[in-house]
C-alpha cells in the first residue's frame, strides 16, 4: 500500500503566511536609565511629561504601558490624541478620506506598538468596542478623562490654549502622558509644551518630568548620529540673546 500524500491548498498556505503575530508578553525591558525612570514613573504617577528627541522610546513605552493597563483592567479606555499639525505645518485636512482615515498615518507609531502588545485580534476588538480612541486634540474640549490611559503625542505642536484645555480634562483614576520634543515644533507661535514645562519649573509643581537627551536615542546608530549632528548645528548657529 503506497504512502498517502497530503496536498495542502494554496489558500491554506496563504492563510498561514498572513496569520497575525501573537501579542508580545513579558515586562518591558528598559534600554537605558532614562527609560527605566520613565517606566517607573508611569507605574507610580498620574501624569508624566516626557520630553526629548526622536528615537528615545517615548511613544513606544507609552503604547506598551497603555496596552498593559487595558489588559489588566486598570483602565477602561486608551485615548491617543495629538494636535492636527504635522511636519512642515501640514494639517489633517490635506489628506483624503474620513476623519479616521486622515488620522491613521499620524497615529501609526502608537497603534503599531499597541498591536504588537495586544495582538492583532485583541487590538481590532478593542477598536470596535471603543476601548481605543484616536482623536485630534480639538475634539477633547468638554471631555473628562476618567478610568483612562491618555497619551498626548507631539505636544510641542500644541498652542498654549490647547495644552491648557487638555490638562484641565484630567479626571479620576487615569494616567496621562504628554510626549514631545520642544526642539522640533512646527508652530510659528510659542509652543504650549514649552510654556507648561516653564510653569512646572517656576511654580515647582508636583509633576513628573522625564527628560531624554541625544545620549538616550535607541532607534539606530543613524538616528543617533543625525540627532547629535543637528544639535551641534543648532548650537553653532544659535543667535545670541
Amino acid at each position: 500500500m503506497g504512502r498517502k500524500v497530503v496536498r495542502r491548498s494554496r489558500r491554506a498556505e496563504v492563510f498561514q503566511e498572513t496569520r497575525p503575530a501573537p501579542p508580545k508578553a513579558g515586562p518591558i525591558e528598559a534600554l537605558n536609565k532614562t527609560q527605566s525612570d520613565y517606566i517607573i514613573a508611569i507605574d507610580n504617577a498620574s501624569q508624566i511629561f516626557t520630553v526629548g528627541p526622536a528615537g528615545t522610546g517615548k511613544t513606544y513605552i507609552a503604547a506598551y504601558k497603555a496596552a498593559d493597563a487595558l489588559l489588566s483592567h486598570k483602565v477602561k479606555k486608551i485615548i491617543l490624541t495629538r494636535p492636527a499639525v504635522g511636519a512642515g505645518g501640514e494639517d489633517f485636512g490635506f489628506l483624503p478620506g474620513k476623519l479616521e482615515q486622515k488620522l491613521a498615518p499620524w497615529a501609526l507609531p502608537f497603534t503599531e506598538k499597541l498591536q504588537e502588545r495586544l495582538g492583532h485580534e485583541r487590538f481590532n476588538a478593542a477598536m470596535r468596542r471603543g476601548e481605543i480612541e484616536i482623536a485630534p486634540l480639538a475634539f477633547m474640549r468638554g471631555r473628562t478623562f476618567d478610568d483612562s490611559f491618555v497619551v498626548l503625542d507631539e505636544a510641542q505642536n500644541t498652542s498654549v490654549e490647547q495644552v491648557k484645555m487638555f490638562l484641565t480634562r484630567i479626571g479620576a483614576r487615569s494616567t496621562v502622558i504628554v510626549n514631545g520634543d520642544v526642539a522640533q515644533t512646527d508652530l510659528k507661535a510659542n509652543s504650549g509644551l514649552k510654556v507648561v514645562l516653564d510653569i512646572i519649573e517656576r511654580q515647582q509643581l508636583d509633576v513628573t518630568v522625564i527628560s531624554f537627551t541625544s545620549r538616550d536615542v535607541v532607534r539606530s546608530g543613524i538616528c543617533r548620529m543625525w540627532t547629535h549632528a543637528f544639535e551641534r548645528h543648532e548650537k553653532q548657529n544659535a543667535q545670541p540673546e
